[in-house]
This record gives structure tokens, sequence and C-alpha cells, in this order.
């Protein structure tokens, strides 16, 4: 859950380096560091820093010179934030640096064997444990030092090597973590996700788990742990460097809220079939015959990805009429499930990365089970893992918070529940219905975006709330999770989300003034059932916030949301909480793209 990016070539590295990390400082941001070499100095050149990346820049002096470097910054996992646990770690004869995603399982074992042979560690990091064991390796090659001291490793990582007596090279491997190469002109980089790379170039190449690759200034090989030679080609990026930009807006939060409409014009894109109403998903690699013999749907993300897999979920029970649910991956992969070889199993990413997903995936993969991606990386792990699936086309994300990936997650749904249903039994009517709902949604996101001062206005209302409480029934429970873990998320405000039914069942007996209620109040076949809830709070002098279709006589404020049909409403009805949520955090003084404790890829257990 950190950043690495590195830089083999001629230009100066360190604000090349800084940049870059800039860029990444959304995947870890409590210390930073930086080591740089050149042909015409001896030696490797060293500066850490406790804090953000503009920290450690300001620590960097102005001869700090060189053509090739590494740099990182760190998300912590083993040992505080501080200067000494910052990457890059460096042996005591200050000739290996290395840079370390991901965790050694059996660091403290290593360690251990270390210090009895009169190692003295300076931090508190797994990754140190990696530093000393490249150091002592004995062999002629770089390559090979690493190799051996991989093989030392239990765990997870991404990693990338300097060396002081191999001046010309980077040498970095990956398993279980990201890393990407970046082909330039007389010129390499490397990083833990393309965010780093696309202003400097849109060639990449991303690592299998069990590569690793030398990089030099005009060249880059690939190979295995074990030596064998493999074949990477390069393909080319769609993002651009001003995906990276905030492009006018105050954080990466409020631009990606904004960008929600434009977002979901791209999902749809190129996608309907109004011919025979229904959707082209070719990715899938799913005739209609293998269509047809799912007798189930398992849905497998963590944190908002399990909140959009909750909604598509219920699309696909509602429009394929196929048994379908949602489930944490990080629980699935633990509890020895029973594989079903009738059952389709989806698994959700917006990085393609999450290493609970992931490891979710192979362990079906292994059991001979159909496994669908809906990512937003073109690319990544998760990606090359599944034997189909579908990208989300949400552009890049920054903020630590997702919102439109969450949006442009739950359409990409939609579509997956058209099309299944289409393929078996929803009429002809029916695919046209949900079609033009569909076209609807980006100018009925343009509509509720012009709310925003009403909301912030509400929001401040909230901000002095010690704990709130979300709810809604059916379609309204999903919206009322992400709507929770939002609040959460960016305000630090505690948040519970419960199923409107599930009120008189224990919650009621938190209900009082100082608990505001947030209920999910669509305009469907459970609305009274909705109102009654309503009714109940209200009863017991709890204070409301309904979001619904039209105004709720018995809430305190209402959030008035364009209605589509009602199978699609629970996508457009989360997008005025993620600006409630926003403006909550804002009121607070909160740091929105970058709530403490948090990071952007989760890519560690």
């Amino acid at each position: 859950m950190c950043g690495i990016v590195g830089y083999i070539g001629k230009r100066d590295v360190a604000p090349l380096l800084l940049e870059g990390l800039q860029r990444l400082e959304y995947r870890g941001y409590d210390s930073a560091g930086i080591v740089v070499s050149s042909p015409k100095s001896a030696g490797l050149k060293m500066v850490k820093a406790k804090g953000r990346v503009r920290d450690l820049e300001a620590k960097v002096p102005g001869r700090f010179k060189g053509t090739t470097g590494i740099a990182h910054t760190r998300w912590a996992t083993h040992g505080a934030p501080s200067d000494v646990n910052a990457h890059p770690h460096m042996d005591p004869e200050n000739k290996v640096a290395v840079v370390h995603n991901g965790i050694i399982d059996n660091a403290s074992e290593l360690r251990k064997k270390l210090e009895a042979e009169g190692v003295e560690f300076l931090s508190e990091t797994d990754t140190e444990v990696l530093t000393h064991l490249i150091a002592r390796a004995q062999a002629d090659k770089l390559e090979d030092r690493v190799r051996e001291a991989l093989r030392l490793i239990e765990g997870t990582y991404g990693i990338a090597v300097m060396h002081a007596d191999f001046p010309d090279r980077i040498v970095v491997a990956r398993n279980g973590s990201p890393v990407v190469l970046g082909i330039g002109e007389k010129e390499m980089f490397v990083a833990s996700d393309i965010a780093a790379l696309v202003a400097h170039t849109r060639q990449i190449v991303t690592l299998d788990d069990g590569e690793m690759a030398t990089l030099k200034a005009d060249d880059f090989r690939t190979y295995t742990t074990e030596g064998t030679r493999t074949t990477s080609e390069p393909t080319t990026v769609e993002w651009e460097a001003a995906s990276y930009d905030m492009g006018g807006h105050d954080t990466y939060m409020h631009k990606e809220i904004h960008e929600q409409a434009d977002a979901v014009d791209r999902v749809l894109r190129g996608r309907i079939d109004d011919r025979f109403s229904t959707v082209h998903l070719g990715g899938l690699n799913l005739d209609a015959r293998e269509a047809r013999q799912i007798r189930r749907v398992k849905i497998l993300g963590c944190g908002t990805s399990y909140h959009a897999g909750m909604i598509g979920a219920q699309m696909i029970e509602e429009l394929a009429r196929i048994p379908a649910d949602a489930e944490p991956a990080s629980e699935f992969r633990y509890r020895n499930a029973v594989v079903d070889p009738d059952t389709l199993y989806i698994a959700v990413s917006q990085s393609g990365e999450t290493y609970d997903v992931l490891a979710a995936v192979q362990e079906l993969k292994r059991k001979g089970a159909r496994v669908l991606g809906v990512v937003n990386v073109v690319g990544s792990a998760i990606a090359r893992e599944a034997d189909g699936g579908m990208y989300v086309h949400a552009g890049p994300e920054v903020c630590v918070v997702s919102t439109k990936c969450f949006t442009n997650t739950t359409v990409a749904f939609a579509l997956l529940a058209l099309h299944l249903g289409r393929t078996r039994d929803l009429s002809v009517a029916d695919g046209k219905r949900i079609i033009e709902g569909l076209r609807k949604l980006p100018a009925q996101i343009d509509e509720m975006l012009k709310q925003e001062e009403q909301i912030k206005e509400l929001a401040k209302q909230f901000a002095d709330a010690r704990s709130m409480l979300f709810i809604g029934r059916v379609r309204g429970y999903p919206v009322a999770r992400e709507a929770s873990l939002k609040l959460k998320e960016v305000s630090y405000i505690h948040a519970e989300a419960y199923p409107a039914s599930e009120l008189k069942h224990g919650p009621l007996a938190l209900i009082e003034p100082a608990l505001p209620t947030v209920a999910i109040v669509p305009d469907d076949d459970l609305l009274e059932k909705n109102r009654a809830a309503l009714e109940e709070i209200k009863a017991r002098s709890g204070k409301i916030l309904a979001v619904a279709h039209q105004e709720q006589e018995k809430a305190d404020q209402t959030i008035v949301v364009p209605k589509n049909e009602d199978e699609l409403d629970p996508i457009l009805m989360g997008i005025p909480l993620q600006l409630l949520a926003y403006h909550t955090a804002l009121a607070l003084g909160r740091d929105i793209d970058k709530p403490r404790n948090l990071a952007k890829s989760v890519t560690v257990e």
C-alpha cells in the first residue's frame, strides 16, 4: 500500500522522482525517501523524511544530482512512521538500496538469524531484512544476488534495488504487489502505479507475479525469479498526465464526484445494442449457451467494491432471475467456501490489484471456477488472472475515497445484469426500458450535482455529530452501507448502516435527538414500508435526512433525487451522499484526499 518510482537515463533524477512520488502519494503518505547515483560520483546518496512528500522535498539539498534513482512513499505496516523506518533502506556500507511494497511474512525469523550472525538493524521494518540479504549475497551479478535473497523470502513484494557496484542498472521484482515498467527513449522508468509514469511515457510493461526485470538506460529485459527469460511487449495506456490533475477543483474527491456524468457516459459508450435491447460485452468470454448454464452468481470485493457488488447482485437477481449475492473477498478466501462449477464468480477491484480479491481469484482458479473481473485498470493483476470481464472506464481516481469508480462499477453491473437477463428470460420491452434508464443517467447525475450548495448547508448541521445512522431497505440498503462508509472514511464521524427492516430488532435503542438518521427512501413498491420506518424514528425524537424521489413529510430535510427505473435508482441515490460526506469533512477541516490510516490500493493483507 505504498508508492515506488524509479528512473535510469540521462536526466537529473531527483526532480523526476519527487514528481512521481507526488502522483503516488495517495498510495501512502506517512514518510518518504529517495536514493540517487551517478556514473560521475561514487556511491549512493539518500534522503528520507517522516511526513508527506513535501517534507522530503524540503530536505533534499540543491546539489543532490544523479541520473539513476529509486524513491518511495510509505504507508506503515512494520514500524511507526519515522525517518529511520522510511524507505529506501540501505546496508551498513551504503552499497545496496531497496524500496519495497508488501509484507515479508518470515521477517522476524530472518531478522533473528541475521542478528545472530552479527548484523545490526537500524529500523523496525521487514524491508531492512531484504536489504541485508542482498548485501550479503555472494553472486557475481546483481540480478543473481536479488534472486538469492528472494528465495529466502516468504510473503508479498514489489521491489526496486540499486547497488553502488552496478551503477548501470535497477533490478525490480514482483510477487503480489504491482510493478510497472515505463519504456522511454534511452531512459527507463519503474513504478507501482502508472500514475507516476504517464507524464513521461505511455508505453508500459506490467510484471507478473514471480517475474523480475533489469532496467538499463537503453534497454530492459524480463525473466522469472528462476532466471528463465520472459517475453514482455509494451502496451499503450489510454490515460494521460492531464487525467491526474485537479482541473481547477480544490480536491481530487470534489473533481471525481463532478466527473461522474462523463465517466458513466464512457462505461456505456459502444456497449448498447438497440436492435436486440441488450448490450455488447465481448470481454466476458462467455457465450449465450454458457450464460444460460449459470445457476448462481457470487460477487467478491472489499470496501466500496463490495458495496457495488451488493447492488450488482440485486440487479442480477431482478433482471436475470439468477440467485446472486455479494461477500467480502477478505472473508471468502479464509472460510474454505464450497466452489460450485455452476456458479459464476465476479471479482471487483478499482485498482485490479487488491490483495484480498486477487488471492480469492487465485484460489477460485485453482479449484476450477469461472471468474470474471470488474476492474478499472487495464492490464492489472485481476484483469490478467480472470477468465474475462469488464473494464469500468472511470478514468484515474486519485482520492483515496472512491466515488466515480463506485458509480461506474454499479453501472457496469447493470450492463451485466441486462446482458444475462436478455440471454435468459428478460423481455425485449424490459430490456428497452433498462436501456432508456441507463441513457438517462449522465443527465440525471448532472442534475443532482446542481444541488451541491443545498447539500453543503445540510452538511454543516452534521459536522458536530458524534455518530450517524444510515438505513435503507432492499435496494436502499447497499446505498446506506456505502454512504456510511464514505462518511467514516473522509470525516472520521462514526456511522452505522442497518436495513430499515431491522430497526425494531435492536437499533431503535440508539435513536435520540443527538443521533441523526439518513434514510434511503426510493419511490418503489416499498415506499410505504420505508415511510413506516421514518415514523418509528420520529416517534422517538430522532432527526431524519431523507434521500428520496419526493419530499418526505416525516423527515426534517429531504434531498430529492431524479427518478429512474426502480432497478437503477440505487446508482443515483448514493451520489448526493458522496457530497454530504465531502462537505461534512470539509467543514471539519479534514485532509479529504488522504484520510488518516488509509491508502488507495490495499495490496497487503
